[in-house]
């Protein structure tokens, strides 16, 4: 199994609060829709720290050619441009486990 978890951090203003949840919608969006994508969960950050970031995502899926179909995926790639406009960064950690 592979866990795929991205963590975001959006640009401040006074679309941030609607970006976030059009962002989160539209991830949750994904599942049914990307053959290889076995679970979704989002969520959005409450902590008040200076080094958090704003939406967090955990995918999985069977093996590593699903995580490339998802990456290469149309509907997935219309997620990311959204996000390029309306984020500041994003860090990833990808990786496999036995665990079910």
């Amino acid at each position: 199994m592979v866990i795929h978890v991205v963590m975001i951090k959006f640009r401040e203003g006074e679309e941030k609060e609607k970006n976030l949840k059009l962002a989160q919608e539209m991830i949750d969006g994904l599942m049914g829709r990307v053959p290889s994508l076995r679970s979704m969960e989002t969520g959005i950050n409450f902590a008040d720290e200076e080094r958090a970031m704003d939406l967090c995502l955990r995918a999985v899926f069977d093996d590593r050619e699903g995580l490339r179909e998802y990456a290469d995926h149309p509907v997935h790639r219309e997620v990311i441009d959204f996000l390029k406009g309306v984020t500041e960064y994003s860090k990833v950690v990808d990786y496999e486990t036995d665990l079910r």
